[in-house]
């Protein structure tokens, strides 16, 4: 068996996800796509499945996974809808990821069992209003109390931030060395505040794609976080930030190759039924080569993320296979998406297709968790750090 083929349980788990999916997931995508509601019922029904715990230990109630296994579900969900597929990636990957790789046991005792089990949600919190990609310049704060920390600032774009049942969120509680602005920011995590306690949900974000994951804003005015709920070592989560985001970028390659899939396949069905000058386009070169683009680009892709998470199971350096791995689906996913448009004409610039809910939940993929530019860098640093 080649290295990069699923075992006899992974397709077993693999194909329990997908009928799920087929039955419940990928007919109502365009419904939720365009009311824009975050689908609280059906994340419990794929909550029973286990995939909001897939790494997490079976000692704290998860499945236990390998980073492969869980990238290949990741992709399974993003061929099926985007936005359920971010939902369950940034939960897994980000929120729970940074409590895995932080958590003091008597943290993991107490919140990865929920977490795994889907009876919380779980929200990260590092951008802000005026730190995405310079994410050393979060402005948000905490001030010590008397048992514990206060916290002051907003952050932004935080996926399942109205919906979430616990909340990682970075903050700034020590002063930067001169020229190490990254030392001095420490991670948090508590569970949902009740409002008026010092936090309030903001604005709820209408976004251009990924439309029924939720994305709000999290507003902090004082509120008390006690002492155990640093999480790691203060003034050092920079460090582990980084570290996370890793992970979180093989999840979001792997969902990547899923909704390219979704666009490869749609188009390839169209360019079969529809017919020009007598025969089905599928047969002109002007097409036929579109789709073998897309299908080499995205297996390309597929390959990248699986090494990527290999190395991570391994406890291999994957920071630039991850990287890598992002930059090259992301960008392959809405090319192809953007072919898919192309090969449909007309009917593709319509909402009776999803070919245009491809692209604009693709697109997506080149901003959050690194952009494109971002990811360039990274990948440039490491490769020069040899030579």
């Amino acid at each position: 068996m080649l290295w990069f083929e699923p075992s006899s349980e992974e397709r077993a788990l693999l194909g329990a996800v997908e009928a799920f999916l087929k039955d419940r997931v990928i007919p109502g995508a365009d419904a939720r796509d365009r009311n824009g509601v975050f689908p609280a019922d059906l994340v419990r029904e794929l909550a029973e499945l286990g995939v909001f715990g897939l790494m997490v230990p079976e000692a704290y109630g998860g499945l236990g996974l390998p980073s492969v296994t869980a990238m290949r579900i990741l992709e399974a969900i993003g061929y099926a809808d985007g936005s359920l597929a971010l939902t369950v990636a940034s939960h897994n990957s980000l929120a729970t990821g940074h409590v895995l790789l932080a958590g003091s046991e008597a943290q993991k005792e107490r919140f990865l069992p929920k977490l795994a089990s889907g009876e919380w949600l779980g929200a990260w919190g590092l951008t802000e209003p005026g730190a995405g990609s310079d994410a050393a310049a979060l402005a948000t704060r905490a001030e010590p109390a008397d048992g514990g920390f206060r916290l002051f600032g907003t952050k932004q774009f935080i996926t399942q931030g109205s919906v979430a049942g616990a909340y990682v969120v970075m903050a700034r509680t020590d002063p930067a060395p001169e020229g190490k602005r990254h030392l001095g920011i420490s991670a948090f995590l508590f569970e949902r505040p009740a409002e008026g306690s010092g936090f309030s949900i903001g604005r709820k974000e209408e976004k251009l794609g990924l439309r029924s994951s939720d994305t709000a804003q999290l507003v902090f005015d004082g509120l008390f976080v006690p002492e155990d709920a640093l999480l790691g070592e203060r003034g050092r989560a920079f460090y582990d930030v980084l570290r996370v985001l890793d992970g979180g970028r093989v999840g979001i390659a792997a969902i990547s190759v899923g909704i390219g899939r979704a666009a490869l396949d749609l188009a390839a069905r169209y360019s079969t039924e529809r017919k020009a000058f007598g025969r089905p386009i599928a047969a002109f070169e002007g097409v036929a080569f579109k789709l073998a683009d897309m299908a080499t680009e995205l297996e390309a892709a597929r390959l990248l993320y699986l090494k990527a998470a290999a190395l991570k199971d391994a406890g291999r350096p994957y920071t630039q296979a991850a990287a890598q791995a992002k930059l090259f689906a992301s960008e392959a996913a809405v090319r192809a998406a953007d072919a898919a448009i192309q090969i449909l004409g007309g009917y593709g610039y319509t909402l009776d297709y999803p070919a245009q809910r491809y692209w604009r939940d693709a697109r997506l993929m080149e901003i959050g968790e690194g952009t494109s530019e971002i990811l360039r860098l990274v990948i440039s640093k490491k490769l020069l750090e040899v030579l």
